[in-house]
């Protein structure tokens, strides 16, 4: 009795087989998982559908969607329609009769109005990005507060047309003055005035 060795607890030490087995437990649990996982992440990658690199993934956006919604009401003849607040995004619009409409609020996104008859239109408050209105006839047209950035008026016809508080690109408003004449019939705004020029 007197020859027995101190146990490692009565030595107030853990035993070698303790600080190792929760290594060891960590192992073999890393090892299942990973014969258990590699066949599951194979047939997953089998399954999987290629796609080629080079093309970017399609997505759609909200002003898309609403914008391919408007779009599905366009017709050439849409005079005097009631079209508040609709999105045109790249809308090809070119030679449609939209005169006496009500544009307020619309939205025209990279769209395509050459030769568009907007005569007597009311877009005030419209926002045209990048929107082309070469040839247009927007004689008496109402543009006021509009946000034409980066739009286009080539050969457009603007008599009468009254663009107060619109902003425009500075080489646009220089091309429109250089033939603004005539007053707005409902405004009674002369044209050259509404475009600020010199």
């Amino acid at each position: 009795m007197g020859n027995r060795r101190p146990t490692a607890q009565a030595e107030g030490r853990t035993p070698g087989f303790l600080t190792r087995e929760p290594l060891a437990i960590a192992a073999a649990l890393a090892r299942i998982f990973s014969v258990a996982l590699a066949p599951c992440l194979a047939l997953l990658l089998v399954l999987m559908p290629l796609a080629p690199f080079d093309q970017p993934a399609l997505a759609i956006t909200a002003p898309e969607l609403r914008g391919q919604r408007s779009l599905q009401d366009l017709e050439p003849d849409m005079h005097g329609r009631d079209l508040k607040q609709q999105e045109f995004l790249k809308a090809s619009m070119e030679g449609f009769d939209l005169h006496d409409a009500d544009l307020r609020g619309a939205v025209f996104n990279s769209s395509n109005l050459r030769r568009a008859n907007l005569s007597n239109a009311r877009l005030a408050d419209v926002v045209a990005f990048a929107t082309r209105f070469d040839g247009a006839d927007l004689r008496g047209a109402v543009f006021s507060n509009a946000m034409l950035m980066q739009s286009h008026f080539r050969d457009a016809l603007i008599e009468g047309a009254d663009f107060s508080e619109a902003v425009l690109d500075l080489s646009e408003q220089k091309a429109l003055c250089a033939k603004a004449t005539g007053v707005n019939s409902s405004t009674g705004v002369a044209t050259r005035d509404s475009l600020r020029c010199r």
